[in-house]
């Protein structure tokens, strides 16, 4: 059933919670009942014995990394060992303070399920394969990332370098599918790790990161290979050793999701053949190495935006599909999604598409804060209050055609990958699938397009986008003089054929000479961290080719 996901209750007079650590900073009304802001104070209590009790402090076990074979695939409560030493380091670098003791008590349950309720994992207080992921990803207290083409970053960054410059390289590293440490500290892991990336890209495999490693780095706007779904015609029916291209990638992509540690290269390799068959024998298949209907079924099985271990796939709440009213006892989508909301407004629950008393209890604490009727029922009102912060998409679409499109793209900026937000726009294109799991800014032009009704046309490719332009089709066309609320398509390759993985698709907001920016969904914060939708600075000669697209 739908759980809140703490235990001890340390505040049960509601307060202003002024600084809430990892929280949005949209909220500002009035805390749950299990704040956010006493976090780190309850973790160091309960760590020191204050709250549940302790013994002497004793040497922790020396640390060893999560994603070693060393390690079980889920670390929890109970287990004493290296490896809840290296979890309880990781989580103190995200501003848990804990005591490093090396054993998973209740102190360091809590902090897993805290950490699980800022990152948008589901809350289970379970470090399997997706929070190991997420906790070296983001890298807690590594310097802030700095843009490797900055005047701040060498020419070449080399082994032994330290610092922003560092952060961003790992951080890069990780969006192309390798496995390091975000500490920003240029050690033998990541040299590895830039050595393997060069040779992937037919780059010279000098471990140096130097301008054109920079540039392949920084092509991670858009990979269409691996936005293919294994189970469309686009896909053979039995993928095979031997085999290449974006479906590859694709299931590539899909068994790092489920733990394992593959080069996102687009080669059926011995490697991957291996994952292949010991995902197959851990998911009680056949582990023939032959990636057919039951192993892609498997694959995609537990994938809907933040729907944890077998939640349903999220559902909009206000689409046709959901009562109009969600109350306690029902499984579903439906609520998937409600959970996934009630936890971006704080409720740390788990996510698992079950409205138990707990996810009641949430809703009517939500209820009870937005001043509506207490009744724990999801109704038109609570649905409404729900996605104040997070808008659905309209149905039916607002419209306004292409003098609309800058106004709809614009009030984007901001969204982040792998939000409930930054999922919704799926909708556009049929998909239910977190925004962090695929390449999704044709996606995100296709969302606007639905929303202004300024077109039908709906594709998750660039090259489509291009394609139905310069044929005239579905009042698109290719134009040379720029205007805002155009659509532009890059090819990062050159040649404007618009194929081969390297393609990136916007929304013109303002144009000055040669250069122009845009509204971008999929593209890299500016300021740095991760994706989502963000104002970029592009130009008409800066050795990419560019084409506008004039919506008509």
């Amino acid at each position: 059933m739908g759980r809140l996901a703490f235990p001890v209750r340390t505040d049960p007079v509601r307060t202003e919670d002024t600084n809430p650590p990892h929280r949005s900073a949209h909220r500002t009304g009035q805390g749950w009942r299990i704040r956010v802001g006493t976090f780190a104070a309850t973790a160091a209590m309960l760590s020191a014995g204050m709250l549940l009790g302790a013994g002497p402090a004793s040497a922790a076990p020396a640390p060893i990394r999560l994603t070693s074979a060393s390690c079980p695939d889920e670390i929890v409560q109970g287990q004493t060992s290296g490896c809840v030493t290296e979890l309880q380091n990781l989580l103190n670098a995200h501003g848990a303070g804990l005591q490093v003791d090396g054993q998973f008590g209740a102190a360091t349950l809590y902090a897993v399920r805290e950490y699980q309720a800022a990152t948008a994992i589901a809350v289970d207080g379970r470090v399997g394969p997706a929070t190991k992921s997420k906790l070296y990803a983001t890298g807690g207290s590594a310097p802030a990332p700095i843009n490797l083409n900055s005047s701040s970053c060498p020419a070449n960054l080399v082994q032994g370098a330290k610092g922003g410059c560092v952060t961003e390289l790992q951080r890069l590293l990780i969006h192309h599918g390798y496995v390091v440490d975000v500490d920003g500290d240029f050690g033998a892991g990541t040299a590895s790790a830039v050595r393997s990336f060069q040779s992937a890209h037919g780059l010279s495999v000098d471990g140096q990161v130097g301008t054109n490693t920079k540039r392949e780095l920084y092509d991670t706007d858009e990979s269409p290979s691996t936005g293919l779904d294994l189970r469309s015609a686009s896909c053979p029916a039995n993928i095979v050793e031997g085999q290449s291209g974006g479906c590859v990638a694709t299931l590539q992509s899909l068994l790092n999701g489920k733990g394992y540690h593959l080069d996102v290269d687009g080669s059926f390799g011995p490697q991957t053949l291996a994952a292949v068959k010991a995902f197959q024998s851990a998911s009680g298949l056949s582990a023939d190495g032959q990636v057919g209907p039951n192993t892609k079924a498997a694959l995609y099985s537990n994938i809907g935006g933040g729907g944890g271990n077998g939640a349903p796939a999220p559902i909009n709440l206000n689409s046709a599909s959901c009562p109009n009213e969600i109350v306690q006892g029902q499984r579903s989508g439906c609520v998937t999604e409600l959970q996934s909301l009630l936890n971006h407004h704080g409720a740390d629950l788990a996510v698992d598409g079950d409205f138990g008393p707990l996810t009641n209890s949430a809703v009517r604490d939500f209820q009870a804060e937005k001043g509506l009727s207490v009744d724990g029922q999801v109704g038109p009102n609570t649905k409404a209050a729900l996605y104040g912060a997070v808008t659905p998409p309209s149905s039916p679409a607002p419209g306004g055609g292409y003098a609309k499109i800058l106004d709809v793209a614009a009030a984007e900026a901001g969204t982040v990958e792998g939000s409930a937000r930054a999922n919704s726009y799926g909708s556009a294109v049929g998909l239910s699938l977190s925004t962090s799991n695929y390449a999704w800014c044709a996606t995100f032009v296709s969302w606007v397009a639905k929303q202004t009704g300024a077109t039908s046309y709906r594709n998750t490719y660039v090259s489509g986008w291009v394609k139905q332009a310069r044929a005239g089709n579905y009042h698109l066309s290719v134009t040379t003089s720029p205007q805002p609320g155009d659509i532009v398509a890059f090819d990062w390759d050159g040649g404007s054929d618009f194929t081969g993985g390297h393609e990136h698709i916007g929304i013109v907001r303002t144009v000055s000479g040669s250069s122009f920016t845009t509204v971008e969904g999929n593209t890299g914060n500016p300021n740095g961290g991760g994706d989502g939708v963000y104002v970029k600075s592009r130009s008409t000669n800066s050795g990419y080719d560019v084409v506008f697209i004039r919506v008509r």
